[in-house]
């Protein structure tokens, strides 16, 4: 948990101080290992109704799976998965979208989160768009 919490940091420093050199150009950038474009950060937190039975339960993370890979699939979401814990912290997501409306619109298409059983933050979150954070859809395979 500190190892996280030291990297993110890290890459918070590092992308605000590259926002800070990069005033006058406008956060969505064209691709560029030099560039930093915003993207949407959501931290996944146990929700306040987790009580479904078990098969309830297996449903709803069918579906919140499901929905991971329609939104991947759709180039919105590029970064998703678990903590290895138990605590409040369940998961998290990072949205290529260009407003918090629409992350929080997709996410209401999630049905862990329509179902109680995970709530969120959202914050905005900067990065270099290379690797997973390319612009738009991911390529077939």
């Amino acid at each position: 948990m500190k190892l996280f919490l030291i990297l993110s940091t890290c890459f918070l420093a590092i992308g605000f101080s590259s926002i800070a050199q990069n005033k006058s150009k406008p956060a969505k950038t064209t691709a560029s290992t030099n560039s930093i474009r915003q993207y949407w950060f959501v931290m996944l937190l146990k929700g306040e109704n987790r009580s479904q039975d078990s098969a309830t339960a297996a449903t709803i993370q069918d579906g919140h799976m499901a929905n991971i890979r329609k939104l991947y699939a759709a180039g919105k979401l590029k970064v998703a998965g678990p903590f290895g814990d138990d605590g409040n912290w369940r998961g998290i997501f990072i949205f290529d979208c260009e407003t918090k409306e629409e992350v929080e619109n997709l996410l209401k298409t999630d049905p862990a989160i329509a179902a109680g059983r995970l709530a969120y933050e959202l914050h905005p979150w900067y990065t270099s768009p290379i690797g997973s954070f390319t612009p738009g859809k991911p390529e077939e395979k």
